[in-house]
């Protein structure tokens, strides 16, 4: 049985994060993509969008630096860079459909083989169905990233062959990025780019409810010796 030690959250946020090229325009949407923002190379200039309108956030806010009035996707208070601007809904939302994003950072509750993304909910039960801002960014941007767990809290895939839950946008995800591995989205399926140190894609293949293949130049993740994981 393979030894293996799954990302954190965090980790997987400095994984993201890294793999930008320098002069990229991202938006991080709700929940884990926000702390990307707190794991960006200083060495590219990388600038972040937020829905909310917001173009040139910073890392997370801490301290003095705390402003209620400036919040992420996830309503945590973060920076800004110098020269960023503030927007209204309408000139925020124009960004995203208009084509202007090179990335978008999701969340997922589910994955399918051809690019599929289910990422909504609303936790009343009688609610009417909130697929927010997420539709847009899924759409807009040029590349979409998805971050999440490899499996649900019930152990059951979150990579599958088709999507049961309702759909965000249809064949719409270029990669993913989970606790155990990076994937990349083609038209045969599935492809591993990069696997956590100690797991097997056997291993891997028994956590994924749909077919995965290897790709040509497959690369382990590992930690550097500050603890920061990298691979390739």
């Amino acid at each position: 049985m393979s030894s293996y030690q799954p990302l954190s959250r965090a980790e997987i946020s400095y994984l993201v994060a890294h793999d930008f090229p320098d002069g990229s325009i991202v938006n991080l949407g709700i929940g884990m993509p926000t702390q990307v923002a707190d794991f960006l190379p200083k060495d590219r200039e990388i600038l972040l969008h937020s829905e909310n309108g917001i173009l040139g956030m910073g890392r997370a806010a801490v301290g003095d630096e705390v402003d209620w009035d400036l919040i992420n996707a996830s309503r945590t208070p973060v920076t800004l860079l110098a020269g960023a601007s503030i927007s209204e809904h309408t000139v925020s939302f124009a960004m995203m459909r208009g084509g202007h994003l090179d990335y978008s950072v999701l969340g997922g509750f589910q994955v399918a083989a051809n690019g599929d993304l289910a990422n909504w909910i609303t936790s009343a039960p009688d609610a009417i169905a909130a697929i927010g801002g997420a539709m847009d960014l899924a759409i807009g941007a040029r590349n979409v990233i998805v971050m999440m767990e490899h499996v649900a809290k019930d152990q059951s895939p979150k990579l599958l062959q088709s999507c049961t839950y309702p759909l965000t946008g249809a064949g719409v995800v270029n990669q993913v990025y989970t606790d155990l591995a990076i994937l990349d989205v083609t038209p045969s399926g599935f492809v591993v780019r990069a696997i956590v140190e100690g797991l097997t894609l056997e291993a891997l293949q028994q956590k994924t409810g749909a077919p995965i293949g290897a790709s040509a130049k497959l690369s382990t993740i590992r930690r550097d010796t500050q603890g920061n994981p990298y691979y390739g």
